[in-house]
């Protein structure tokens, strides 16, 4: 069975109407109606071809008091459908195999109904409702018996070589009988497939789910390649309509991120401030670059105020002599985007921004907030024509005065809850789509075995960050002065969650029994920001102005160094593609980047790359990328421990004569790359 399979039908078969005992060459199709919280909103007519709506309808539905003439006015008049309800509408005898089209209208303009067609009792097609005026077109056909695709892929579209990626999907039974078994496939630029056989499944016609295969993909080199997943052996047999099978994506594979954090112990790490007030920096709280490389963009988020909601600074060639930067604020950012605390960008194209507020609707009501997201797409973020809501994806509602954010996967996020002091995962699942309002197809479930304590004065911040490799998520607590981290991987579902919430999701429940630990506790007086690189963690103080760097491969996390800028009010910490160290200071409204004290150039470009392994090690060490090349091993004092001349990368370097400690591993032309000997 795979390791994650989550099952969530999306539609399920109604309940057997009364057969309309359609004549020869004719089939019965009913039409499910699921409407949100806004059901009068919502118009619809059901039309042969492609006749538009006003003409010849087959069927009306929805509120009378509207027409097709109504989407976006911003009307809301009362009658037609109720609030969330499923409302079943039919049946028609409908000439088989003639498409039909769904003329659906809101007239709020932020979203509304989604339909889902029956062909004999069947479900065939469904469709949602992102947008004013959409039309859906279905075909008046019976499926096939076994009729298997795969939908929709969620697999990072981003990663690094040698970092396991998941391939993740959804597969749709568009079939008419309960898939039992299936094999699924997948494979990397046409070459060897991957397979797993999923056993003991009950998918029902029209039934989804997602799944995540067992066997990761571990890039073993950079650059695009394709992905394709398919399933195949459905219920021992073969797929009737294989057209629809294989679905295929673009990733791209980025060398991985050198941990550099040994040169930051050596000698005075220089400080560049590459922007300020200048660049339109307004209490930046968080910065993070874009996964695709090729942007090379860095995306910087301003608190600003309630009132007008946060901002965005993006950088193009960040700190380098071409540089430029956009400022940009969703016009509905007072809502989707007030007082934000932190960004995070995912794998997939979007982003996510953790509101500050208590209640984004700034009328005193409930604390009516949390999590949204954003496509990072220049085409989509901040432009002003998708209706009242602006551009954002979506926006989920039981986080209040988040603090900190951090990408786990696609659309799933992990957010720092400060109102109650726990942590939640927020999993958007399929965005409703820019300036739209359906929420109801999330998970969220809330981690609440320990308590994190907010800035009372709401200002500073309490970060987080996943190791997407292990699975422990990193968390700050800013008012205990302490750092934790939790497995986000264990745990068990112990029901519904009691805060909130203030609409339906699928899931929203609570967590226990999961893993969790105190890992720095001492050290710190305002900590903040914090992030990941290697074997090493970062985290940036408020109060003092240091960024404390600490080692995380031993038995305990212990600190090894700090960065002394000098300036109180750091917040957000990351370290760039290049291991250099980036953050912004809300204090001076300043980006600065921080380079070792021997490393020259300003541009953050991909560099050559050397490994040592294993680390830590008691007695041999492997070194990659320097064959035929002279090297120095150093203790972090600068004196010279060991010279080597490495001939070819499957030579072993002793090195059980150094004590316990920290090295570093100097080549000409290369920056230094860290070790650890630890006997």
């Amino acid at each position: 069975m795979n390791r994650t399979l989550y099952a969530f039908l999306l539609f399920g078969i109604s309940a057997p109407t009364a057969l309309a005992q359609c004549p020869a060459g004719e089939v019965e199709v009913t039409i499910d109606v699921l409407t949100d919280a806004y059901g009068n909103e919502t118009y619809w007519e059901l039309v042969e071809g492609t006749a538009p709506c006003g003409t010849d309808a087959i069927f009306v539905g929805g509120n009378p008091a509207l027409d097709c003439t109504d989407g976006n006015t911003g009307l809301s008049i009362a009658g037609g459908y109720a609030n969330n309800i499923t409302v079943s509408e039919g049946p028609w005898c409908l000439v088989q195999g003639v498409n039909h089209t769904i003329h659906s209208v809101d007239s709020y303009g932020d979203g509304h109904a989604s339909f889902t067609v029956f062909v004999n009792d069947v479900p065939t097609a469904s469709f949602s409702g992102q947008g004013a005026n959409l039309q859906h077109v279905f075909t008046a056909l019976p499926p096939q018996e076994i009729d298997l695709s795969v939908t929709r892929l969620t697999t990072a579209l981003y990663g690094e070589e040698g970092s396991p990626i998941t391939v993740r999907g959804v597969l749709s039974n568009l079939g008419g009988t309960t898939v039992q078994s299936l094999t699924l496939n997948y494979r990397i630029d046409g070459g060897a497939v991957v397979s797993e056989s999923m056993e003991g499944l009950t998918l029902n016609a029209g039934g989804t789910f997602e799944f995540a295969h067992s066997t990761d993909w571990v890039p073993s080199g950079t650059g695009t390649v394709e992905l394709e997943v398919w399933a195949s052996n459905i219920n021992g047999g073969e797929d009737q309509a294989p057209a629809n099978d294989v679905r295929t994506i673009s990733v791209k594979v980025f060398p991985p991120i050198p941990d550099r954090m040994a040169e930051y112990l050596v000698g005075e790490p220089i400080l560049t401030v590459v922007a300020d007030d200048d660049e339109d920096l307004l209490v930046p709280r968080d910065l993070d670059f874009h996964p695709d490389r090729d942007r090379n963009e860095l995306w910087v988020i301003n608190k600003d105020v309630a009132q007008s909601g946060g901002s965005t600074v993006r950088f193009f060639a960040p700190g380098g002599p071409e540089m430029t930067f956009l400022w940009q604020r969703d016009p509905n950012a007072w809502h989707f985007m007030s007082l934000p605390t932190a960004i995070a960008m995912g794998d997939n194209g979007n982003f996510a921004t953790s509101p500050g507020i208590f209640d984004a609707n700034q009328n005193g009501g409930d604390p009516f907030t949390g999590p949204t997201l954003w496509s990072a797409d220049p085409a989509i973020y901040a432009q002003n024509q998708f209706g009242p809501l602006g551009s954002h994806l979506d926006m989920l509602h039981v986080n209040p005065r988040s603090q900190g954010i951090a990408h786990d996967h696609w659309n799933r996020y992990w957010v720092v809850d400060g109102h109650n002091g726990d942590v939640v995962m927020n999993d958007f699942r399929e965005d409703h789509g820019p300036g739209q309002s359906y929420h109801g197809d999330a998970l969220i479930r809330r981690y609440d075995a320990f308590t994190i304590t907010r800035d009372p004065n709401d200002h500073v911040v309490s970060h987080c960050v996943m190791d997407k490799n292990t699975g422990w998520l990193y968390v700050v607590d800013h008012g205990g002065q302490r750092v934790l981290r939790m497995d986000t991987r264990g745990g068990t579902n112990a029901g519904a969650a009691t805060f909130g919430p203030w609409e339906s999701y699928v899931e929203y429940t609570r967590v226990v029994g999961y893993d969790w630990e105190v890992i720095v506790d001492e050290g710190l007086v305002g900590p903040a920001g914090i992030d990941l690189v290697g074997d090493h963690m970062i985290v940036s103080d408020h109060t003092t102005g240091d960024i404390v760097i600490y080692d995380l491969s031993g038995a305990e996390v212990a600190e090894v160094g700090r960065i002394a800028t000098g300036t109180p009010g750091i917040m957000g910490v990351k370290v760039g593609p290049n291991g250099r160290i980036w953050y912004v200071n809300a204090t001076t409204h300043a980006l600065v980047r921080v380079d070792p004290s021997d490393i020259v150039g300003v541009e953050e470009q991909p560099v050559a790359l050397v490994r040592a392994f294993p680390s830590p090690t008691a007695d041999v060490l492997y070194v990659q990328g320097i064959a035929g090349r002279s090297a120095t091993v150093r203790d972090l004092t600068g004196r010279t421990c060991m010279g080597l001349s490495i001939m070819s990368d499957r030579q072993g370097i002793d090195v059980s004569g150094l004590g316990n400690g920290t090295y570093l591993l100097h080549v000409d032309g290369v920056p230094a790359t860290s070790f650890v000997v630890q006997h």
